[in-house]
């Protein structure tokens, strides 16, 4: 409580700002972890109904879609079922994966912006603290010493430490997530390519 009795009034602003960006950027990468958790599984499964709908088993499309590259794959079944010719199929998976890709990536680009934004915000706390630092060096008349100085120098870095903390796990999140995404796009590309060839080849 000391050490915060001593941080100038300058940089609270920005500090009350930083926080409420790492709560926001904590809730956001729990929320897209739980989300994307599921998204790379349900290989086997997939492979059994696409080999049972190529068969002529139309229970196949009473897969319980559990992964964006199942509901895709669905859509592909549901669509030559219908008859449809290629092109159609085609266009209905690429629309159905745009919107499974979309919705996986929602946010992230919110967590980008705050990775972003927070050490621009810690920096300028920190030239705020300083202008105030030299503000009160200045008033004294030249009668305030080296470590005053100093003091007052290290108080205004408090806000870029704060920018970086919030920062640097957003930044890391949001690669990571971002990766992930991107995995499981190749994994519904993967199988409803491997539907349409394999039905055009039967």
């Amino acid at each position: 409580m000391e050490a915060l009795a001593h941080i100038p009034a300058a940089a609270w602003p920005v500090l009350i700002i930083l926080a409420c960006l790492s709560a926001l950027s904590l809730a956001l990468i729990v929320a897209k972890v739980v989300q994307l958790a599921p998204v790379m599984g349900g290989g086997p499964a997939r492979e059994a109904a696409m080999q049972a709908f190529l068969q002529g088993d139309q229970g196949a499309l009473a897969l319980a879609p559990k992964t964006p590259a199942d509901r895709v794959m669905l859509t592909a079944m549901q669509a030559l079922s219908a008859g449809l010719p290629l092109p159609a199929v085609e266009a209905e998976a690429t629309r159905a994966g745009n919107e499974e890709v979309a919705a996986m990536s929602s946010w992230l680009r919110l967590l980008d912006l705050i990775s972003m934004v927070s050490p621009l915000l810690g920096l300028l706390g920190t030239v705020l603290g300083m202008i105030k630092s030299f503000q009160d060096l200045s008033a004294a008349q030249g009668s305030a010493n080296a470590s005053v100085l100093a003091g007052g120098i290290w108080e205004a870095l408090i806000t870029t430490a704060g920018g970086l903390l919030v920062a640097i796990p957003a930044a890391v999140a949001a690669s990571l997530l971002t990766a992930r995404v991107e995995a499981a796009s190749l994994k519904i590309e993967s199988a409803t390519t491997r539907l349409i060839a394999l039905s055009q080849r039967r």
